[in-house]
């Protein structure tokens, strides 16, 4: 089995996890499915799931070609990454999360989406792509970091620490949501500002770390 790059799988999986983070979409995710029964509320956890995989992997596959097109190289990406990264970190930081909540007029469509309580569950169209998927999941911010952490993984060691990140992201997203209403009972409002606010930080830190890097390689002398 070919070995694989530590380092990046360790700076990989914070990003991922920090902008992804089952925890934080939660609530998210339960008062979308607040409506369906227990079997609905899995089987829509597991397209979220799904869908979330298969967008990863076209995006890391995508990923370059389409940075090639437009004539961009991994460096301009890095810093208008780090720029989306840290507007999300800053939002997280002031108590709210845009990577997993939308915009007020995204927010008005999930609930249109969603449809009233009032209406059967079975009549409620399916929000399991959009907007559980995308843009909640798989945000901007994550498709940022994927396109980075790809475009500086070198050779099979550095993408498959790639694959691997983004895989444990994964497995923990399937465990909250196929757990969704036992973990939100146990999960206290404050509990979820303080995680919030924690990953918020990490987000900035890592939106820093690479504006830092992408900066360094277009402009040497800042080296």
């Amino acid at each position: 089995m070919p070995d694989v790059d530590a380092a990046l799988f360790v700076k990989a999986l914070g990003a991922f996890f920090a902008v992804m983070n089952p925890f934080v979409a939660l609530p998210m995710f339960l008062s979308l499915t607040n409506a369906y029964d227990h079997t609905r509320q899995r089987r829509t956890g597991l397209r979220v799931v799904l869908y979330s995989l298969i967008m990863s992997v076209v995006v890391m596959a995508s990923g370059s070609a389409i940075l090639v097109f437009f004539g961009i190289s991994v460096s301009h990406f890095r810093v208008a990454g780090g720029i989306v990264l840290m507007t999300i970190g800053l939002g997280m930081l002031n108590g709210g999360s845009p990577a997993h909540e939308g915009t007020a007029s995204e927010k008005a469509h999930m609930r249109t989406r969603a449809v009233p309580d009032a209406q059967p569950a079975d009549t409620r169209g399916d929000i399991s792509f959009y907007p559980l998927t995308f843009p909640m999941i798989l945000g901007p911010g994550t498709i940022a970091s994927i396109i980075v952490f790809t475009g500086q993984a070198e050779g099979l060691p550095g993408l498959l620490a790639v694959a691997l990140a983004l895989a444990a992201v994964l497995a923990v997203l399937f465990v909250v949501l196929w757990f969704a209403p036992t973990i939100g009972r146990r999960m206290s409002e404050t509990l979820r500002v303080i995680m919030t606010r924690l990953m918020g930080m990490i987000v900035a830190s890592i939106a820093v770390a690479m504006a830092i890097a992408g900066l360094q390689d277009l402009i040497p002398i800042l080296r």
